[in-house]
């Protein structure tokens, strides 16, 4: 069974997103462990746009390359420059660590198109 806090909303493709007004945003515990050893990550700029929906990165594992896609639109105000040394912070810890991007969410409703924990968890099961 994988870990799916009830504190965040997550995406049909596997990245979740803190329902902050700044947004806390990564891969799941799923995602992780499908991917195998993450090697790589390619992450935007602070300061960056990034919409719902749309890329806004590459994760690169022993096994494969995936897109990132934002679960929320807003400004990015901070990555997570650690992942550039130690990209194995996404396995080891997905939620803590392993975090991505920090987004400023613009918009009313952001997250109302997102899975629910209990949403998400019946996806992946």
């Amino acid at each position: 069974m994988f870990e799916v806090p009830e504190d965040r909303k997550y995406l049909e493709s596997h990245e979740y997103a803190t329902t902050d007004d700044v947004a806390t945003v990564g891969i799941t515990d799923f995602a992780q462990d499908e991917l195998g050893d993450v090697v790589y990550v390619e992450l935007p700029d602070e300061g960056d746009e990034v919409s719902q929906g749309d890329e806004f990165g590459v994760v690169e594992s022993i096994k494969a390359v995936s897109d990132l896609y934002a679960p929320v639109s807003g400004t990015v105000v901070e990555i997570n420059e650690d992942l550039f040394d130690h990209p194995e912070y996404v396995n080891d810890d997905p939620y803590g660590d392993g975090w991505m991007l920090k987004i400023e969410v613009t918009e009313e409703g952001a997250f109302d198109g997102l899975l629910s924990p209990e949403e998400y968890r019946d996806q992946t099961e």
